[in-house]
C-alpha cells in the first residue's frame, strides 16, 4: 500500500491503529480544552492541566497515534518545543490517508525527525514556550501535511484541519495491521509565523466581561455558565471578549459539532459569528 506521495524522501510507517489524547492518556483524564480549534483563529486546541497555571510544568506529552516524527525542533519564536508526527491510517472509505499531529509550546523533546513512534509513546513534555505562556500544550491535527510551521501560508478552514477532539473521538479504533509509504519531507513553504494562542500567563483565567478570576472549564470542556437571564447588558465587548464568547458558544455546542460531518461545519462557524455580531 502507498500513501499519497509528495516526493523527496519517504518511510515505511505502519497504519495507524487509532488515536487518543495526547495528555492524560488514553482519555485526558486529568486535563481540559481551555481553548477548542476554531477555523480562521485558533488552529488547534490547548489542553490544560486541571489545577490551572503552571501545574501541569513537565507533565509528559504522548504520541495520539502510530507515525514517523517529520519535525522536533526548538523554534523559538513564541513556538518553544515542536514535535510533528505523521500518520496514515484508512479513512472512512478504506483509503490511506495522511494526517499530522502537532505538539508545541513543549518544555523538552524526546524524539528526534524520522523516528518512529507508537500511539502512546512519549514525546515530550508540557512547557511554556520558554516562558511566553502558561504552561499548556498546543494541539493541532492537519489534513494537509504540507503545512508545517507555515500555517499563514494555507487556508486554516476544515479544507486543512481537523478539529482535533471530532477526528479523535470517531476514530479511537482503526484497523491496521499494514506497512504504507509516507513521504516524510513536504514542507515546501518555509519559515513560519509567531504564536499566540495561549492561556494567560499564571494567576488563574479572567472573566473577559468583568476581568475577574473565573473558574475553569468543567472536565468535559464545557465553558463557564454565562449571566443569569434578567440582568443589565454587558458594554460593547473587545475583539478578545468578542472572541472569549466564541469560543464558549462553539463548547456549548460541542456535542451537535461532533455529530456534524466535516463539509457542515463552515456553514455552523459562520452562523455562529452571525450570531454573535
Amino acid at each position: 500500500m502507498v500513501a499519497p506521495a509528495l516526493g523527496g524522501q519517504t518511510i515505511r510507517v505502519p497504519l495507524a491503529n487509532g488515536f487518543d489524547f495526547p495528555v492524560g492518556k488514553p482519555e485526558g483524564e486529568g486535563y481540559y480544552v481551555f481553548r477548542g480549534y476554531y477555523p480562521g483563529g485558533h488552529l488547534g486546541e490547548d489542553w490544560n492541566g486541571a489545577g490551572g497555571g503552571d501545574t501541569d510544568l513537565g507533565d509528559p506529552v504522548y504520541a495520539a497515534g502510530g507515525g514517523v516524527v517529520v519535525f522536533s525542533e526548538d523554534y523559538l519564536r513564541g513556538w518553544g518545543n515542536v514535535v510533528i508526527v505523521r500518520h496514515a491510517y484508512l479513512d472512512e472509505s478504506g483509503r490511506v490517508a495522511l494526517l499530522d499531529s502537532l505538539y508545541g509550546h513543549l518544555d523538552s523533546r524526546t524524539v528526534r525527525k524520522y523516528q518512529l513512534v507508537q500511539r502512546g509513546q512519549q514525546l515530550g513534555t508540557i512547557g511554556t514556550a520558554h516562558g511566553r505562556y502558561a504552561a499548556h500544550l498546543h494541539f493541532e491535527m492537519r489534513k494537509n501535511i504540507a503545512i508545517g510551521m507555515a500555517r499563514s501560508a494555507f487556508d486554516q478552514g476544515y479544507s486543512n484541519y481537523f478539529s482535533p477532539r471530532q477526528f479523535i473521538g470517531t476514530r479511537r479504533t482503526l484497523r491496521a495491521g499494514a506497512n504504507v509509504v509516507v513521504p516524510v519531507d513536504t514542507y515546501s513553504v518555509p519559515g513560519g509565523e509567531p504564536a499566540d494562542d495561549a492561556p494567560p500567563k499564571p494567576g488563574g483565567l479572567v472573566d473577559p466581561a468583568n476581568g475577574k478570576p473565573a473558574p475553569p472549564p468543567a472536565r468535559n470542556g464545557t465553558a463557564p455558565e454565562g449571566p443569569a437571564k434578567g440582568k443589565p447588558s454587558a458594554p460593547a465587548r473587545t475583539s478578545a471578549e468578542r472572541e472569549a464568547l466564541l469560543q464558549k458558544y462553539i463548547e456549548e455546542n460541542r456535542r451537535k459539532v461532533e455529530s456534524m460531518r466535516e463539509d457542515d461545519l463552515d456553514g455552523f462557524w459562520q452562523r455562529l459569528k452571525k450570531k454573535l455580531n
